[in-house]
């Protein structure tokens, strides 16, 4: 998302819309959810003990940015980490690749004063021409951004890493849970796209809208908007999206519309529908989502998102980022004017929020004990970990902050806290990707798509500007329902634990051409038979461990897991990897 310097990324632009234009506006963009028939709550009903998911969705991080030297640190600066000796290794940075790399540079460690960095390019076809069709070379000719305002940066910077003296909290969960290092971006490109795979595995489908009217621009012949919408339909104007439009269900997209780019809408279905309709309760929240100013006390008729922080090196940014909110793309999940639950009570079920949150309603919930069994969290800016605005340190302390007080929470025993990424940054992994989701667009795509199109490897659902997977992301599953000190080798995708929440909750599925058809369920990361009877506390500065916990987890379900009569049994990829009974149609509590 780095590429949007078209909209502004430090602050609110300055001017307004006329009154009568914006309230005519305003009433284009704000609809309401329709009327939803009463459903029985069956947010308990689960097919696993996993009664709460909780998915931290961070930014811009590539596996071997934050893990390539695990579990080996300098411990030369910064938090002092030392690993334990049964730790097991991953697929990271060899003395070779860091001595001898075939990119320009050689990876260099970043320091904990150095926790702001420029940020990379990371559009959807730089990230494929880094890769060099598999070669993994070109990663300084086309995403290192070396030098930048108010950020660290050195030449070769892209193939920079962080490594367990700034990235405590990180590499002190997977001392403690399971971590994977086959977790992928489902698709290239920057941070919309991640967030919609995260939620419905489908980039395909978006239009693009006018700002000013709130209608459709009905073709890219009549009006030219390549980059929220790119390989559009011909008639109906209908394509995919690579890039990082803002949503058009928000008041606060187009810098609180004080800015005049198209915006974008997407048909089909998300997981909040599929959760909606199975009577599960759920959230998607935000920091910066509650409004500075409400709908009805502005000139404009538009809620205005203006609450700002500073990160560790004194930036500030706008606390909320219009597209980092996948639901908001949708009619039937915004929550256009960011209006509040109705009540605590209220939070997680269908009313005048439409399951859209500020990230304080989240802890509010908790503290009121009615979590949502599905919570997506996403940091405000500062503590988001995106280069350029955010940092690792201030992402620390955002993740830990919210695990410490979940494994506070009589609900942890039944929860699982997922850290994954929307996208790499461009930042350098030296993994190349088995390309198992073509496209041959002639614009958009290079090599190492196209010879996979030639190759017979198919575009899911018949749809181009799709091609993936593209990097390894870091991925995280804390829980007491997961071994300690374990590394999957499995490969996943941020679609992985779309696929979880359907099976767990048995919603049903995408369809459509949704990566939810192909992904591995996050069942993998998960030890069922096993469940840890303590938590983990950490300190939210440094990241080391502060406290063990003892925690109650035993199970409140009649019978004990066991795989149903029929099945094979879990897979042992190698060591740390123990495959914890397959897939979730095999469990029964």
């Amino acid at each position: 998302m780095f590429q949007k310097a078209r909209l502004r990324r430090f602050g609110i632009a300055g001017g307004a819309l006329a009154v009568a234009a914006g309230f005519a506006v305003a009433t284009a963009f704000a609809v309401a959810p329709a009327e939803a028939k009463p459903v029985k709550d069956n947010s308990a009903h689960t097919t696993t003990p996993i009664k709460h998911l909780v998915v931290i969705y961070g930014e811009n991080v590539s596996f071997d940015h934050y893990f390539g030297t695990y579990p080996n640190a300098a411990n030369t600066d910064g938090t002092k980490f030392t690993a334990a000796k049964n730790t097991p290794k991953v697929n990271g940075l060899t003395p070779a690749l860091l001595n001898n790399n075939p990119n320009e540079y050689n990876p260099q460690r970043l320091t904990p004063a150095q926790a702001v960095t420029c940020d990379q390019n990371h559009n959807y076809k730089p990230e494929q021409a880094a890769l060099n069709n598999g070669a993994m070379d070109q990663f300084v000719q086309n995403v290192s951004k070396d030098t930048c305002t108010g950020a660290f940066g050195e030449p070769g910077l892209a193939m920079d890493y962080y490594d367990g003296n700034t990235v405590t909290g990180m590499w002190n969960y997977a001392q403690n849970y399971t971590m994977s290092d086959n977790s992928w971006d489902a698709t290239f490109g920057p941070s919309t796209p991640g967030a919609l795979n995260l939620i419905s595995g489908q980039t395909h489908g978006i239009s693009s809208y006018d700002p000013t009217s709130g209608t459709t621009n009905p073709k890219k012949t009549a009006t030219p908007d390549s980059y929220t919408v790119v390989d559009p339909d011909a008639t109906t104007g209908v394509g995919t999206v690579i890039n990082d439009p803002d949503p058009v269900y928000d008041d606060c997209a187009d810098n609180n519309h004080t800015s005049s780019n198209a915006l974008g809408g997407l048909s089909g279905k998300n997981v909040g529908d599929l959760l909606n309709e199975q009577g599960v309760t759920w959230g998607w929240f935000q920091g910066g989502f509650k409004p500075t100013t409400t709908a009805a006390a502005s000139s404009t008729g538009y809620a205005i998102c203006g609450s700002t922080h500073t990160n560790v090196a004194g930036g500030s940014s706008v606390d909320y980022s219009p597209h980092h909110n996948p639901f908001a793309y949708y009619k039937s999940t915004s929550n256009p004017h960011h209006l509040p639950p109705s009540s605590v009570d209220a939070i997680g079920h269908t009313d005048q929020a439409n399951h859209q949150y500020d990230t304080s309603d989240f802890y509010a919930a908790l503290n009121n004990g009615n979590l949502p069994a599905v919570s997506f969290v996403k940091a405000p800016e500062y503590q988001d970990g995106h280069a350029a605005y955010s940092d690792p340190l201030d992402e620390q302390t955002f993740d830990i902050d919210l695990i410490n007080a979940l494994q506070k929470s009589p609900e942890w025993k039944s929860t699982a806290v997922v850290i994954s990424y929307d996208d790499s940054d461009g930042w350098y992994d030296h993994v190349a990707p088995k390309i198992t989701n073509s496209s041959n667009s002639a614009t958009n795509d290079t090599t190492i798509c196209t010879t996979a199109a030639t190759k017979g490897v198919p575009a899911l659902g018949g749809y181009q500007d799709r091609c993936g997977p593209s990097q390894r992301l870091p991925l995280l599953v804390i829980s007491p329902y997961t071994s300690a000190n374990t590394v999957s080798h499995t490969l996943v995708s941020q679609p992985s634990i779309l696929k979880f929440v359907e099976q767990n909750w048995k919603t049903g599925s995408i369809g459509g051409g949704s990566f939810d058809k192909t992904a591995t369920s996050l069942s993998v990361l998960f030890n069922f038979s096993h469940p840890q009877n303590h938590g983990v506390l950490l300190d939210d500065k440094t990241g080391a461990v502060s406290k063990i916990i003892p925690i109650n987890n035993t199970p409140t379900h009649p019978k004990p897991w066991t795989p149903s009569k029929g099945h094979g049994k879990g897979g042992k990829d190698d060591k740390g990897d123990k495959g914890h009974g397959g897939l979730f149609g095999w469990f029964t509590w």
